[in-house]
């Protein structure tokens, strides 16, 4: 699964950076994390995501229940822009190959 979090940081851009370096780190230490990235978009500055991919919703959950996660991610995290974060991949693609397909845990 991936998460997929919206920030809206008009000013203070070098403090939030330190914050979301600090909060990628205590979840990449958690166990069922596969990957993950902060980028700022190229259309409007202010808006940055957090994208991060999981093994499953368990792992997910599991590590935003972790004392580590609370105390250095939680509080960035309930900054996010209230829109849906949590999304299951069902199509992936690796570089030249056909994208392959996965069964919905919702079917």
């Amino acid at each position: 699964m991936i998460s997929v979090l919206q920030f809206d940081v008009p000013t203070g851009e070098a403090e939030f950076v330190e914050r979301m370096h600090a909060a990628l780190a205590v979840l990449a230490a958690r166990p069922g994390y596969l990957r993950g990235s902060a980028a700022r978009s190229t259309d409007e500055p202010s808006r940055w995501v957090l994208v991060t991919a999981w093994r499953d919703v368990g792992s997910y959950r599991r590590a935003l229940g972790n004392y580590d996660v609370k105390v250095q991610a939680t509080p960035l995290l309930a900054q996010a822009i209230d829109l849906p974060s949590g999304f299951e991949e069902l199509l992936t693609a690796e570089p030249g190959a056909e994208p392959v397909a996965s069964t919905s845990d919702h079917a």
